[in-house]
């Protein structure tokens, strides 16, 4: 195999596992919420998270941010991590996993549209096709299930899509300069610092939670939002915002899956026909002509040092680059 080939199997690799942790964090927050509540769960699993990346960052190289980056930063915690995670909870409290996994799987579309717009990344033909398609596919499966209506619980999982959908495209600029691991480490310390606001009235819930809501609560901080936020950093910066979201229309008919198994939430024939759809549009995506994204150039902190393998200094200026065309 070229090492173009090679390349390309461990970014799709990357996606792929992400796929997995984050459907899996569909029923691991239906087993936690109810012993840790929402504000409880969001910043045991924040925290946690954050205690991995610190842990790690001395061994990995991990740098301070420039201060001009801190806004943005503060706006990814914000948004991707203490409200998505919030919101995501609370809506789970009382909505099915597997339907709430479901209704988030509509936030690449808010990614592209944010990316098509911001970034000025050109969507193809068979890109649009695949969306829509991809979409028809989620649409039949949330209506498959018996007694899904717009209550409360559903529009709070209706904005945690919308958040998460804000979240990717709000990290393509810092990936620019900083690592996928620096970025996950910058966004969930950032998430952490609101959560703690909400420390005095989480603190009853957490001194009685279960040993197996903990055990959650741990999972969910060091699988998905940790490891799963890693990998994703490392898949988006090389890939079009269209071609690295469609990845996630796969984490509804796994989570449905894993549901399954675990919650024992049996998928009715309708969701395996969605699931199927949800593939198929995904595929269609996946065979849209295109080129994948390349990392930035990065400049050495040392002279001679080599531009394509070295680290951006902080001071170094966003690298100028042309949107991803189709070719």
């Amino acid at each position: 195999m070229t090492s173009a080939t090679i390349a390309r199997i461990r970014i799709v690799t990357a996606g792929l596992l992400v796929v997995v942790l984050w459907a899996s964090a569909f029923p691991a927050i239906r087993v936690a919420a109810p012993a840790l509540g929402p504000f409880g769960l969001a910043l045991a699993r924040t925290a946690i998270a954050c205690v991995a990346f610190l842990a790690a960052a001395p061994f990995a190289g991990v740098r301070l941010p420039a201060r001009r980056d801190l806004p943005l930063i503060a706006a990814c915690g914000v948004v991707g991590m203490a409200a998505y995670q919030v919101l995501l909870t609370a809506g789970e409290l009382t909505v099915p996993a597997g339907t709430a996994s479901l209704i988030v799987a509509a936030a690449p579309l808010v990614s592209v549209a944010i990316a098509a717009g911001a970034f000025g990344e050109r969507l193809t033909t068979l890109k649009l096709v695949g969306s829509g398609v991809a979409l028809g596919g989620v649409a039949i499966v949330s209506v498959a299930r018996s007694g899904l209506t717009l209550s409360g619980a559903v529009w709070l999982v209706l904005a945690a899509m919308v958040v998460q959908g804000i979240y990717h495209p709000l990290t393509k600029p810092l990936l620019r300069r900083y690592s996928g691991l620096e970025v996950a480490t910058y966004a969930m310390v950032a998430g952490l610092i609101p959560l703690l606001a909400a420390l005095p009235w989480s603190l009853p819930q957490l001194a009685s939670a279960s040993p197996e809501a903990w055990l959650g609560a741990a999972y969910l901080g060091l699988l998905p939002s940790a490891a799963g936020f890693v990998l994703w950093g490392y898949a988006v910066a090389r890939l079009s915002m269209a071609t690295a979201t469609a990845l996630l229309y796969l984490v509804s008919p796994v989570a449905v899956g894993i549901a399954a198994i675990w919650l024992g939430e049996i998928p009715q024939p309708a969701e395996l026909l969605g699931g199927g759809v949800v593939i198929a549009g995904v595929a269609l995506i996946g065979l849209s002509p295109g080129r994948p994204r390349t990392p930035y150039p990065r400049r050495s902190r040392r002279r001679g040092g080599s531009a394509a393998t070295a680290r951006p200094t902080r001071d170094d200026p966003a690298p100028v680059h042309a949107p991803n065309r189709a070719r």
